[in-house]
């Protein structure tokens, strides 16, 4: 069943956020960006309480301008449920969910090939940049309504707490 976190999750949300990434790095990201209020959008995926996926959407910032934006981070899906298009419909679950809460747009820092089938083009499209150190085509955005991202362009800051994870989990 895909829906919406409750507060009864965060321990098996912390378990399958491990597993998916082979340590706690996330896990702990996910439980600070809740703490912290930064928790926009969250998304499992479980059924008879295993917890199969997880999506988390938080507040970015464009040129130190906080908007209807927001980042797309982490997914995380258990290694024994992946492959099995369950990240695809937490993605698919976010956008809407999103959408509906009235934000304007989304960026993700991924896999060109995966995130293009959500509607992602290369975030240098809307004249926008990742502090990051990543491949250009791998930070993307899009547009949840028309002109989401007009007259904005420029650096993209996911929320400070991004910037405490290992250097290789922040791309």
């Amino acid at each position: 069943m895909l829906r919406t976190e409750r507060p009864g999750d965060m321990l098996p949300v912390y378990d399958l956020v491990s597993a998916a990434f082979g340590r706690t790095d996330e896990a702990e990201l996910v439980n600070r960006l809740r703490e912290c209020g930064a928790a926009v959008v969250t998304m499992v995926e479980e059924e008879e309480y295993e917890f199969m996926g997880h999506l988390m959407l938080s507040p970015i910032t464009i040129n130190g301008v906080e908007g209807p934006w927001l980042g797309l981070a982490p997914v995380a899906v258990h290694p024994d449920w992946q492959g099995q298009g369950i990240g695809s419909d937490l993605v698919r679950e976010g956008l809407d969910t999103a959408l509906e809460m009235d934000w304007k747009a989304v960026v993700v820092l991924g896999d060109p090939t995966y995130y293009s089938r959500f509607g992602f083009r290369p975030a240098s499209e809307f004249g926008l940049h990742c502090i990051y150190e990543v491949p250009a085509d791998c930070f993307m955005a899009m547009e949840l309504q028309e002109g989401g991202l007009a007259g904005v362009q420029g650096e993209v800051l996911y929320h400070p707490l991004f910037d405490e994870l290992p250097e290789e989990t922040a791309s």
